[in-house]
């Protein structure tokens, strides 16, 4: 099956770490010039800008012109498809960790209602 271009969609242009790294960048420090994320990055100049260029056909991120300098800034509204996907998934998490913890809560009940009759698991003392 062919693999669907990085510039289709949201998901396939954050799908590779760099770019969700810039994504990441962009969301903490603000709107940022190119050569800050190079430097940040630690990563070629052209290689940045390809994946900026990946960003930016998808709408994830906007470019302004200051001068001799691109500056890059985060377009959030259009990572909602993506938190909106991931959202559906919440129960499945949220039923997960309510189990975790009823059972962290179980065995802290048994700790205190009889200390000394429970044995230690495998692997502890």
């Amino acid at each position: 099956m062919p693999r669907a271009k990085t510039t289709a969609d949201v998901f396939n242009a954050i799908a590779e770490p760099r770019r969700r790294e810039i994504v990441e960048l962009l969301a903490r420090r603000g709107a940022l010039a190119v050569g800050t994320l190079v430097e940040t990055m630690g990563l070629p100049q052209p290689a940045v800008s390809k994946h900026l260029g990946v960003l930016r056909k998808v709408g994830v991120v906007a470019v302004i012109k200051e001068g001799k300098q691109r500056v890059y800034h985060l377009e959030a509204e259009k990572l909602k498809t993506v938190h909106d996907w991931v959202k559906a998934f919440e129960a499945l998490w949220g039923h997960q960790l309510d189990r975790i913890k009823e059972r962290a809560e179980r065995r802290a009940r048994e700790q205190t209602e009889s200390p000394t009759l429970l044995k230690p698991r495998k692997g502890q003392s």
